[in-house]
Order: structure tokens, then sequence, then C-alpha cells
């Protein structure tokens, strides 16, 4: 059991002995707000926020962030108020510790949601302070060193939690020693049966294993002793994760992954990790274009070194990493190395900049999603950068997840320049928006002030901000021609009533709007061409000053001018994909909720299901002048025999068409019967079409579905 002495006398090593004496009225503080409250072990709940703070005592973090941890609980799990710790410990602990805590106070759908709200609340706090990470991952790494009470489904839900997004964050400030536990308790927790396998293998060769390790230690001592460099060389032991990782990943056996050798060689000056690294590749021939250098270039999180692999002397790799002391302390403590929030300003090590520009980029995220949930999943995209470097026309370097895009790119540079994106040019040529980007590769974006992203991006872009940023573009416009839409429709049902908006008293408009709860007209309009309100039901109240329609008084399909479509639309205007209407047809609008106007052909099979909401009906008819090709199904029943379908197909694209999907309904030894959605004009285009393809000798029938 760890006692609040040996937490005083852990921070007593390094803070002054007034701070010391703030930690023992936290821990009184706390003991008395948690009274007798246990863990699932048995042991008073106490100790759980004392060794959260020991693990944060032990990264030597200043007496505020201490403090927080040992209250990390009590406004989440006791009656305490924040304005309670404000009191007896200042704002910013108090800050710090409703950071940490859940949203206890509110009721959630489902516990992904939860997660996701809880999740979007901590980093708004660590935005703020990016101690309040720090303190929720001591107080996960805790939590999972003290799994084993809780029931099997319990454990597995926190540790397939701790392996998706705390780890990964570990890993994005830099907190290898952090990430290396949080990896191997989640291991053992979600697969014990593995990590028992794996665990006994690794204990079972570790014998053979030193006698290898201590022979090339020798070695490269003795050399870099002979050259003059004063140089710590030790090897490095992979972590169980990182060994079922790299075995699952590339597939290998676990011979293969234990027959790899990690060593770290740490120097004083950067100068002197590029001569270190002419001294192992002249020791053991280096294995070509396994060479990094995360000096020059450093990681996401900051972390710098140079990495190379060499043949070792019994025909095995050995990977090696090289840097300096500072390197070496910000590679294993990233984000709190040269804690200096003693002195007033937030440290400034390579680590801390990268984490904050990481920060400001997530915050973009946040306001751009459109829920909790969407933001989490943009998250986790962005927590497992395998980094790609490419350059830009003025020659700084973007750090990218690997498989980004030129989109990618766009954005990563700036929201703007990513909705404006039109082209591309990587080292001076033109470039497909989709294409991967590799490293060392210079991007020039071309843009355009109309320009705007579309849907089809969402397919191939792979950073969290890029997607998000797509989104969030993607719903204004919605927005935009819902509210135009929703415009247009209740001008036509106040002609119907025969008054127009301005008619309207003020009064009478401003109480309905206080009735439906929304702040302007615009609001309105947008509730109206997203079918959360009905247009015809909104004129009659305003036609009566502002009386609800009693429900004998329910409108019929409008009447009037139809509301003409030519398919461009936009979002807000969908065709329905039951029967697939084109120009010519004869067509009827539903307004669906939240999808706008559905367009259906009067024919249509699927009809039948709205007759009992005629209210929810739009006379529509087609532009005259209607450009764009539209899909629609075709069934063609042909003669089961070889090339038949690209005859078809030849035929099909003969008359200026696209095929855009082709799916085999039914097929036996004589007769095959095959659905094309196929790109048409009108219906004069679609009908030269199937008159062509009823020219076929093997086509015995085809017919249009749907309808």
């Amino acid at each position: 059991m760890f006692r609040i002495g040996d937490l005083r006398r852990l921070a007593g090593a390094y803070l002054d002995p007034a701070e010391v004496e703030a930690i023992q009225r936290a821990f009184v503080f706390g003991a008395n707000a948690h009274g007798e409250q246990r863990r699932a072990s048995g042991e008073p709940y106490i100790q759980h926020p004392i060794q959260v703070a020991q693990i944060l005592a032990e990264m030597r973090l200043d007496h505020e962030t201490i403090v927080a941890a040992i209250l990390h609980d009590v406004i989440e799990d006791t009656p305490t108020a924040k304005t309670q710790i404000a009191t007896h410990f200042g704002d910013t602990v108090a800050d710090l510790v409703d950071g940490v805590s859940k949203l206890t106070h509110l009721s959630f759908e489902s516990r992904a949601e939860a997660q996701a709200e809880n999740f979007r609340k901590m980093l708004m706090a660590m935005a703020r302070d990016l101690r309040v990470i720090l303190i929720k991952l001591a107080d996960r790494l805790h939590n999972m060193r003290t799994l084993d009470p809780l029931p099997r489904e319990k454990q597995g839900r926190i540790s397939r939690e701790t392996l998706e997004i705390y780890a990964p964050i570990a890993n994005r400030l830099g907190l290898r020693a952090m990430l290396i536990e949080l990896e191997d308790l989640g291991f053992r927790a979600l697969y014990p049966r593995r990590h028992r396998v794996l665990e006994a293998e690794v204990r079972k060769a570790r014998g053979h294993r030193k006698r290898v390790v201590r022979k090339i230690e020798t070695a490269t001592k003795r050399r870099l002793r002979q050259e003059g460099v004063k140089a710590r060389v030790e090897g490095r032991r992979k972590h169980l994760y990182s060994l079922y990782r790299k075995m699952r990943n590339r597939h290998l056996s676990f011979r293969e992954v234990l027959d790899m050798y990690g060593f770290r060689i740490v120097v004083e000056r950067p100068d002197d990790c590029y001569r270190v690294l002419g001294i192992v590749h002249s020791l053991y021939k280096p294995v070509v274009e396994r060479f990094k250098d995360y000096i020059a270039i450093p990681k996401a999180n900051g972390y710098q070194s140079l990495h190379t692999t060499l043949m070792g002397p019994f025909g095995s790799p050995i990977e090696v990493q090289i840097r300096t002391e500072e390197m070496d302390q910000v590679a294993e403590s990233g984000v709190a190395a040269h804690w200096m929030y003693k002195i007033g300003q937030p440290g400034t090590n390579t680590a801390q900049l990268r984490v904050r520009e990481w920060v400001r980029d997530l915050l973009e995220m946040q306001t751009q999603a459109g829920d909790s949930v969407e933001f989490l999943e943009s998250v986790k995209v962005d927590l497992f950068p395998k980094e790609t470097y490419v350059f830009t026309p003025a020659g700084e370097i973007r750090t990218l997840p690997r498989g980004a895009t030129p989109v990618d790119f766009a954005y990563a540079v700036h929201t703007d320049i990513g909705n404006q994106c039109v082209a591309a040019k990587v080292d001076g040529r033109y470039a497909p928006l989709r294409a991967p980007l590799s490293s060392g590769q210079t991007v020039e974006i071309v843009t355009i002030p109309w320009g705007r992203p579309t849907a089809a991006w969402l397919d191939f872009v792979v950073s969290g901000k890029a997607r998000s940023a797509i989104r969030n573009h993607l719903k204004q416009l919605r927005t935009e021609e819902a509210t135009d839409l929703g415009e247009m429709l209740l001008g036509k049902a106040l002609a119907v009533e025969s008054i127009g908006l301005d008619d309207v008293p003020a009064a009478v408009l401003n109480a309905l709007l206080d009735d439906l709860k929304l702040k302007t007209i615009g609001a309105l309009h947008e509730e109206i061409g997203f079918g959360r309100r009905l247009a015809p039901l909104i004129a009659k109240r305003l036609a009566r000053g502002g009386e609800e329609p009693s429900t004998d008084d329910a409108p019929a399909p409008s009447a009037g001018t139809p509301l003409y479509i030519q398919g461009s639309e936009g979002m807000i205007v969908d065709f329905g994909k039951c029967c697939h209407p084109i120009p010519g047809d004869s067509v009827m609008g539903f307004v669906s909720t939240g999808r706008g106007i559905v367009i259906h052909t009067t024919d249509c099979k699927n009809l039948t299901e709205f007759s009992d909401r005629p209210e929810r009906w739009i006379d529509v008819a087609w532009e005259p002048e209607v450009n764009g090709e539209f899909p629609v199904e075709i069934r063609v029943d042909m003669a089961n025999r070889k090339g038949v379908l690209a005859t078809v197909a030849a035929a099909i694209a003969e008359m200026g068409a696209n095929i855009e999907n082709v799916n085999i309904e039914n097929r036996d030894g004589l007769d095959t019967a095959m659905n094309f959605v196929i790109g048409v004009r009108d219906r004069t285009h679609l009908a030269r079409i199937m008159r062509r393809i009823r020219g076929i000798s093997e086509v015995s029938r085809i017919a249009r579905t749907g309808h």
C-alpha cells in the first residue's frame, strides 16, 4: 500500500516544503471527501488518487498537478463542488480537476456517445492546460494496473479503449514509458492467452539473446572508444505488445521477430549522432532503405533520433537508435520533459511544441464535427500516424499520415486552402488529388476562390483534419441549400393562402418563431427545407394570425405552380433509388424529414407508403432544359452465352451512356437476367438505348425496373 508519507518523500526530492505541504492538505481533503468509499478490490478509495499522484511525482511534475491528481475524482464521485476546491487550492487546481471529471450530470443515449462527449470535454480542458491529459493518463495507467478485480467484460472494454485511445495519446505526447506499460497491460487483459504464450517464449529465449546482445554491445563500445566518442550503449528489449503487433502486421513468426536486436546509443551533441552513424556502418553492414533521420525531420510527437538497421555478426538484423541525452529524455518523457510550470510558462521542448500544434488542429476539428461521436472517430484516425514527410514549395516540412493525398496536404496547410483546392502539382507535375504522397516530395496546391470540396474526397483522404473539414463544409452547403429550398416552399405555400411573407404582421411571425423555438426566419426556412416542418402548415398558421390549424384542416397535396427541378439543386433534392426518375418522367416530390425533397415517378411502386401522408406531397416538374446524366435501372434477359455481356455493354457505350453498376439477378444453364444501372440524359435517350439493346439477337427481353 502506497502511503501519503511515501508521496511526500518522493515530491520533497524536487518541490519546495510549502508545495509538499499543499499535497498533504490535498490528501486530507480528498480522504474526507471520499470517506468510506472503496474500490472493487476492497481497499480504501483514496489509495487510487494517491497512486495516480505518485505516477506524476515520478515524472517530476509540479505541485498543482500532484494536488489535482489527489483530488481528480472528488467532483465526479462525491458531493464536492468545483468552487470548494477553488477555495482551498486555487482556480488552477479546480480547473484541472474539472477537466479530468466526467459529465455525470448529463444522460446519453449510448455508451459510445457518453465516451465521445467526455473525451471532447477533456480535450477542451487539455487545450487550456496540457496537464489535464497527463493526469488522465496517469489515472488510466493505475486503473490498468488494478484491473483484475473487475468483471471480464468490463476489463475487455476498458482495455480496448486503452489500446484505441489512451495508449496512442501517450505516444502522441511522447510518453514512451507510459505508452509501453499501457499497451502491455491492455494486451494482457484483452488477449490473456496470447500474452501468456508470448511471455513464456520470450523468457525461454532470453539466455541465448543475452549472449548475442553482450557480444554486439561489447564490439560497439570498443569501436566507439577507439574513435574517441563518449557514448552510452544499451540493448533495447522490445515490449510484448510491440512484438505481437509486429508479428500480426508483418505476418512474421515469433522466431523472425525475436531475431531482431535493438540498441540505443546516447551521445552528448547532435554532431556526434552522425559521427556514430558512420562508425556503426563501418562496424556492421547497413541494410539498404532502412535508415531514418528523425533529427533533421522530427516525428509528429517531437521525437528525434537516427534510426538504422545493420546486419549483425550472426546474420540477424540489428536496429540501432542514435540520439543525444536531451533527445533521449524527450523520447522517454515527451511533453513532460523539462516541465516549466514552476516559472509560470509551459515547457517549450520540441515535444511540447508539436503537441500544441496537434491540440490546435484537434480544436479546429472539434468546432467542425457534427457531434461528439464523429469527432472521436476523427481523432482516432489522427492518433495512428505512420508519418509521411513532404515539402511545401517554400521548403517547409509538413508531417502527414501515411497514405495522405494532396487534399490531406492542402488541409494541413490551411482549411481554406483545402476547401478551395482544385488541382495539385507533385514535384512540379500535375497529379491526381487522390494519389498517395511519398516522403520527400514537394507539393503545390492550385486553388480557385469558387472551388469547394466534394463528398467523393471522403473516399480517399486519410487525415482526421481533412475528413472533419470536408464533412463540415458539406454540412454547411447542405444547410444553405435547405434554407433556399425552404424559402421557396414557404413562398409557394403562402401563395396558396393568397398572401406573401411581407403581409404577415411582425408580431405574428415572431410569436410563431418563439413557439417553434427558432431565432430567425432563416432558421424556419432551414427547418422547412430539411422537411422537419411542413410549409403548408406553417403558411396556414401565418395566414390565420398564428393559430394552429385543426386536424380537420390538414393541408392537401400542394397546389399552384409546381416546383421546377433540373437535377443540379444539390444535396437537398434527392432522387428515389426505387424508381430512378429521369427527365421526361411524370414526377412528384415527397418532403422527407432530414433529407429535404425526394423525387419519385408518379407510377413508383413505393408511393403507396406515402398515401396516408398527403401533407408531405409537393407538386414538382422538370425544367424545360435539363442538362446532365441521371441513373436509371434496366433489366435485360439474355441467352447465357460467352461474350453476350460484352456485347450489351458495348451497345450501351455506343449510345453514349455510362454503366454505373451491373448485377446478375438470376442465372441458369440457358438464360441470364442482369440489372444495369446506366446514366442517361432523358426518356428519349433511354428509349434509344433500349431499342438498340433489343436488337441484339441474344436478348429476349428488356424493361425498365422500379415501375
